[in-house]
């Protein structure tokens, strides 16, 4: 991502902050009726988890701009979300939810340029996440918890990414 590209994410994640709950409804409702076995993996309220969405997006967000230290918080989580039952293609179709919700919530600020720079985002975001869950995936397989690495405890790697620690899939 170029640095004008990370600029346009978080200005326009800006834009999307007042209306997260609205956003993350958005969401949900759009993921579930393009894919309705989704829904299984979602246990409890999910305004609930919506607000972890849109605090993990925004970390997420945050962390753009300090990608040494978002990468292994980002491949842990994809090693995590493997025992929630994410697969590889579950990754497009979040990404095209995600799309559309900003393009709803956004209106005319969701410019080409825009889109373009989340859609970058959110391929490096998840092509991360699927080489942690590549990575980890004899222990998930065997049922272990996924770890966080030999050295790394959730929330060490900075504030810019620590709220991506969630026991749930987002």
């Amino acid at each position: 991502m170029t640095p004008h590209q990370i600029e346009l994410v978080q200005q326009s994640f800006a834009d999307v902050k007042p209306i997260a709950a609205a956003a993350a409804e958005l969401f949900y409702n759009r993921l579930f009726t393009l894919d309705p076995s989704l829904r299984t993996m979602f246990k409890g309220d999910i305004r609930q988890q919506g607000q972890m969405l849109m605090s993990m997006i925004g970390a997420a967000v945050n962390g753009l701009t300090n990608l040494d230290a978002l990468v292994p918080v980002v491949r842990s989580l994809g090693a995590r979300h493997v025992n929630y039952g994410v697969r590889d293609a579950h990754y497009p179709v979040v990404g095209g939810v995600l799309l559309w919700t900003l393009e709803q919530g956004l209106g005319p600020k969701f410019t080409p340029e825009v889109r373009e720079a989340w859609a970058e985002a959110y391929g490096l975001l998840a092509n991360t996440m699927m080489q942690g869950a590549e990575l980890d995936a004899p222990r998930s397989a065997s049922g272990a918890s996924p770890h966080w690495g030999a050295n790394q405890q959730p929330g060490e790697a900075g504030s810019a990414v620590s709220g991506l620690e969630t026991g749930a899939p987002v």
